[in-house]
């Protein structure tokens, strides 16, 4: 036969100590032990000051939360540069101080695209401007009437288009001129980088960073990283001698990231606020360039290479320290 109630209720009372039973019971208004205690419970002036802590405890910790992200910056833009910006048109900004310079290198070649201050000089399609205007040139020789002279039948025909159009030899001319200037105007335009879709920009901001930011080019203004030990002159090995532009190192693959997260971020911005495809993609190209950075970091013992990295692309210790949620 099962025990009572009554028996039970006397066995838990026995095994709970007294202080205990005290303090359980005192937790609630209506069980408060005291006088003071219940006043407490129910003085909305107290209330009222426990309320007023906690709210701006709470208002203390979302300060607190923006300034801590604040100054780690953005995971993902981080800090706004003149080059960062420049992956928008593709086209290198024009150096401002000596620095500038000397971290970024204008390309001599005029078939790369260099640090110009006409839109219309970059072009598209992998085309010079060279190659253009040879182009244009051919077009035109090739729009031309003969020199030598017309034949019999050009001249005749000529004619009856003159004596029924009543169009006189010089308009002639003219409207030739005022279209050949009409078709290389519609080529410079065809081929302007300006007028390009996002991977065609995307195309030319990787050859800029291979172009930048290679080793076969920082190399000759950069200084190594500091050694932690001294290298005896007997045991240094000879340095194998690259055989085409750097497009491997941790520097190029960082900046081609940050190009590819700056586009892809304006994209979601705008209008592919749905797309959750291409929100994980961002979150990977993230997380990798994080990858990159904490090993360039260790590697380079912070040196010059990383600093004009960090510098030139505006990363901050958002994108590569602490965790990254997006």
């Amino acid at each position: 036969m099962p025990p009572r109630l009554p028996l039970l209720q006397r066995l838990r009372a026995q095994s709970v100590p007294a202080s205990a039973s005290r303090s359980f019971t005192s937790s609630t208004p209506s069980q408060a032990s005291t006088v003071a205690q219940r006043r407490r419970h129910r003085d909305p002036y107290a209330i009222a000051q426990s309320k007023a802590r906690k709210a701006a405890n709470l208002s203390r910790q979302e300060v607190l939360k923006k300034e801590r992200a604040a100054s780690l910056g953005d995971p993902i833009r981080g800090a706004t540069t003149p080059y960062v910006q420049s992956f928008d048109s593709g086209i290198d900004p024009e150096p401002t101080s000596t620095a500038t310079r000397t971290r970024i290198r204008e390309s001599p070649d005029t078939d790369a695209p260099g640090p110009q201050t006409d839109r219309d000089e970059h072009l598209n399609f992998y085309l010079s401007k060279n190659e253009l205007d040879s182009g244009l040139t051919h077009s035109q020789w090739l729009s031309t009437p003969n020199q030598t002279g017309p034949s019999p039948e050009q001249t005749a025909a000529e004619a009856t288009s003159t004596r029924t159009n009543e169009i006189s030899p010089s308009q002639l001319l003219s409207a030739r001129e005022d279209e050949a200037h009409t078709a290389s105007e519609a080529l410079k335009r065809i081929a302007s980088l300006s007028l390009g879709s996002s991977k065609d920009r995307l195309r030319v901001n990787k050859a800029r960073c291979v172009q930048d930011f290679g080793r076969h080019n920082t190399d000759e203004q950069l200084s190594p990283r500091p050694q932690s030990i001294e290298p005896t002159p007997g045991n240094q090995l000879p340095k194998t001698p690259r055989v085409g532009p750097d497009t491997g190192s941790s520097e190029v693959q960082i900046a081609i990231l940050t190009a590819k997260i700056r586009t892809l971020a304006e994209f979601l911005e705008t209008r592919g606020r749905g797309d959750k495809v291409n929100k994980r993609n961002l979150r990977l190209l993230v997380h990798r360039r994080q990858k990159l950075l904490r090993y360039l970091e260790r590697k380079e013992r912070g040196g010059e290479r990383f600093r004009n990295v960090v510098e030139a692309l505006g990363l901050t210790e958002g994108t590569w320290k602490g965790e990254i949620s997006l």
